[in-house]
C-alpha cells in the first residue's frame, strides 16, 4: 500500500510536469526568451522556495539545513541541469511536446537513474544493481518505440501539416536539442543526491520527511535559474526583446503573468510530488533508486497524452498509432516493474 500511495503521488505530479506546456500557449506577444524567465522565476524560484519554507518547524531556517553539507554540489549541477531546461524547452518547439519530452525525458531518465548508482560505486551487472539497469532498458525501449512513432508521423505528414501542429518544427535539429537537454537534465539527479546531508539534517531538525527533500531541490532550481536566466537576458538584449516586459497592453501582461504563474507551479509540482513520494518507498531500496525513473516514465507518458489531446498526432495511420499505443504500454509497465522484481 506505501508504494501505491507514493506511485500516485509521484504520478499526480507528473502530469503537473507534463501540462506546464499548455498554459504557455496561452502567452501572447512576448518571445520565447521573455515568457521562458517570466515562468523560470515562478517555476524555479517562487514554487521551490514556498514548498521549502513552508514545511520548516519553527526556529528551523534554510541556511541553517543548508550548512549541513553539499550545498555548492547541488547548485553546480543545477547549473548544469539549467542547460538541460534551457534545451529542453527548445526540443518542446522544434519537435511538438509529444516527441520532444519523449526523448529528451527518455536520455535524462537513464542517465538521471544510472549516474547516481554508478557513483555509489554500484556494481550495475548483478543485484539489484542489474535490476535498476534492466529498468532503465524498459523505459528507454519504451521512449524509443514513441520515438519510432514519431519518424513514422513526421514522414507522413506534408511540410505545411507538420507546421500547423508544431510551428517551427525541424526534426534533425530537435533531435540533437533534446538528446542534449537529456543529457544535462540527469544532472538535476545528482543534485538531488549532493543534498543527501541536508535531507537528513532536515529530517533531524524536525521538518516531516513527506517534504524533507524540498530545501535540496531549492538549490538546484537556483542554480538552473541562473543558467536559464544569463541566457535569456542575452537573448532580450541581442534580439531587442527586452521591451516585451513594459509594451504589451495592461490586460495582455496580467494574461501572460498569470499563464507563466500556472506553468510555473505545474513544472514545480513534478519535483514536489517525487519527493513526497520517495518518502513511502524507504522500505523498497529498488524502487527508491528507479524512483527518477519512474518520473520521467510518466512525464513522457503524460506528455504524450498531450500530445494527442492538442492534436500532434492527428492525420497519421493505424500502424503508427498502434507503435505509440505499445511505447505507452511499455513505459506503464516500466513504473511497475521494480515490483515485480523485489
Amino acid at each position: 500500500m506505501e508504494i501505491l500511495i507514493g506511485l500516485l503521488i509521484i504520478a499526480v505530479g507528473s502530469f503537473g510536469q507534463s501540462s506546464s506546456y499548455v498554459p504557455i500557449r496561452k502567452v501572447r506577444d512576448w518571445s520565447w526568451e521573455s515568457f521562458w524567465l517570466v515562468q523560470g522565476i515562478f517555476a524555479w524560484i517562487v514554487f521551490p522556495w514556498l514548498g521549502a519554507s513552508l514545511a520548516l518547524p519553527e526556529g528551523v531556517t534554510l541556511g541553517a539545513l543548508w550548512a549541513a553539507g553539499g550545498a555548492w554540489q547541488s547548485v553546480f549541477y543545477g547549473v548544469l541541469w539549467g542547460v538541460g531546461g534551457l534545451t529542453f524547452g527548445l526540443s518542446m518547439r522544434y519537435l511538438g511536446v509529444a516527441l520532444g519530452q519523449s526523448i529528451a525525458l527518455g536520455t535524462c531518465a537513464a542517465f538521471g537513474t544510472l549516474f547516481p548508482a554508478l557513483l555509489a560505486g554500484q556494481n550495475l551487472f548483478r543485484g539489484e544493481g542489474l535490476a535498476l539497469l534492466l529498468g532503465v532498458c524498459i523505459t528507454l525501449a519504451g521512449i524509443a518505440v514513441i520515438g519510432y512513432a514519431g519518424s513514422l508521423r513526421s514522414r507522413l505528414l506534408s511540410d505545411e501539416e507538420r507546421r500547423a501542429a508544431v510551428k517551427d518544427f525541424a526534426l534533425t535539429k530537435g533531435l540533437l536539442v533534446a538528446l542534449l537537454a537529456g543529457a544535462m537534465s540527469a544532472c538535476f539527479s545528482l543534485g538531488l543526491e549532493s543534498g543527501a546531508a541536508i535531507q537528513a539534517a532536515a529530517v533531524a531538525a524536525g521538518v516531516k520527511e513527506l517534504f524533507a527533500l524540498n530545501p535540496v531541490i531549492l538549490l538546484v532550481t537556483l542554480g538552473g535559474f541562473a543558467t536559464n536566466a544569463a541566457y535569456c537576458i542575452f537573448c532580450n538584449v541581442k534580439n531587442r526583446t527586452g521591451r516585451d516586459y513594459f509594451s504589451v497592453p495592461a490586460g495582455v501582461w496580467v494574461n501572460n503573468v498569470l499563464f507563466c504563474a500556472l506553468a510555473g507551479v505545474l513544472w514545480y509540482s513534478q519535483f514536489f510530488g517525487l519527493g513526497m513520494g520517495k518518502s513511502f518507498f524507504a522500505e523498497a531500496p529498488l524502487m527508491l533508486a528507479f524512483s527518477w525513473s519512474i518520473l520521467m516514465s510518466l512525464n513522457v507518458l503524460f506528455s504524450n497524452l498531450w500530445g494527442i489531446l492538442l492534436h500532434e498526432w492527428r492525420g497519421v495511420d493505424r500502424r503508427t498509432a498502434a507503435v505509440l499505443v505499445t511505447g505507452l504500454l511499455i513505459l506503464i509497465f516500466s513504473t511497475v516493474y521494480p515490483q515485480l522484481v523485489k
